[in-house]
């Protein structure tokens, strides 16, 4: 892969002296007890590795913290300026893009009665995974990660809300709105507060193979939004304004996600992603798998989007934590905004240009070809 690479020192990062990193240091200890006691991560293209985090997972795991996890402010910065190496991935200042997502939190009844009636579904037993999406069996297309066990595609969005896995036992819950399903299927999660207010997580199990389409480009294609106008809040807002409409709209993303349940044994963080640990809100970040490696700390810069917490602009250490679909490149994440409606309103808002600063561990082989070490 082509890609500049730019030395920088911590001392010149916009923003870097006046973050809060002990939750992104929370979330790094997480990913380093993880990949060192139960899985190496899988290294992404720009090459860094298990071996490359060895020391800095270490150091995180020796740390002395408090019981919350969370140490003070100045340990937590110095941990990262002593373990790791700034390197600006290019080529042009603040031509990467953020966006948000979030962990909704959805009403929902256990059967259908009382307006309950929108399925949240477990995955069919007879869904496989394709092996090599790249050289399917015939009959699949390129790129499908999932299809039926006789070997032909999964239904689409629209077959199976009009039925195709009826009968079959799948349904977790059921919510009064397809609309609340559809932003959970997005999201790719979330919470769900029963009559007797039980919470229960579900999260992403398998998808039905079919490719995700955004429906506020679609709106924004049509003229039906103004670019400048889309967010989560204006979709939702055309969709109850749009009723004999919404449900066709929704149907043309073909992507349909099945869930399995998971337990919420902490209610301030997120859902175990991609990395395989829990989701620091404001801190983990969803990127392109196949370049960056979990557990990487990210320093993203992004003057035009305000911080979550202060008023200023967002420059954030986030740590790569997840993955996603449309998240596509190296200079390109999404932000973990939290769980429920105040974290939906920050996430649905987000979209911003960014720069992407990689900590790259201290004598790596990307630490060295930015001219950190020679």
């Amino acid at each position: 892969m082509e890609l500049s690479l730019r030395r920088e020192d911590f001392s010149e990062l916009p923003g870097w002296a006046d973050d809060r990193p002990a939750a992104a240091f929370a979330a790094f200890r997480r990913s380093a007890g993880f990949a060192t006691k139960s899985k190496p991560y899988r290294s992404g293209s720009l090459g860094l590795n298990h071996e490359d985090f060895g020391p800095a997972f270490a150091a995180a795991l020796a740390e002395p913290v408090p019981e919350s996890g969370y140490p003070p402010e100045s340990r937590a910065r110095s941990f990262f300026e002593t373990w790791f190496r700034p390197v600006a991935i290019g080529p042009d200042e603040n031509t990467g893009l953020v966006t948000g997502y979030y962990e909704p939190e959805v009403e929902v009844s256990e059967r259908v009665e009382s307006g309950y009636r929108f399925p949240f579904l477990r995955k069919p037993p007879n869904l496989l995974k394709v092996p090599d999406p790249d050289n399917p069996p015939a009959g699949i297309p390129a790129d499908y990660a999932f299809m039926l066990d006789d070997l032909t595609c999964c239904p689409d969005r629209q077959a199976i809300e009009c039925g195709a896995f009826d009968g079959q036992g799948l349904e977790i819950a059921f919510a009064k709105s397809r609309t609340d399903v559809f932003f959970a299927h997005v999201q790719g999660c979330a919470r769900l507060r029963f009559p007797d207010g039980r919470v229960e997580r579900i999260t992403y199990a398998a998808k039905s193979g079919h490719p995700f389409t955004g429906i506020g480009g679609l709106l924004v294609k049509r003229g039906e939004i103004a670019a400048g106008n889309i967010s989560m809040a204006s979709i939702r807002k055309w969709l109850a304004d749009h009723p004999d409409q919404a449900d066709g709209l929704m149907w043309e993303n073909r992507s349909f996600i099945f869930f399995e349940n998971a337990a919420v044994e902490n209610d301030y963080l997120g859902p175990v992603a991609a990395a395989k640990v829990p989701l620091e809100p404001g801190r983990s970040l969803a990127v392109d798998k196949r370049i960056h490696t979990f557990g990487t700390p990210i320093f993203v810069n992004a003057p035009g989007l305000q911080d979550f917490d202060e008023p200023r602009p967002f420059a954030r250490l986030m740590i790569a934590q997840d993955t996603g679909t449309a998240i596509v490149g190296p200079a390109r994440g999404d932000l973990f905004a939290g769980c429920g409606f105040e974290a939906g309103e920050k996430a649905g808002s987000i979209k911003a240009a960014a720069r992407f600063v990689i900590l790259a561990p201290a004598g790596s082989d990307l630490a060295r070809r930015a001219g950190h070490e020679r």
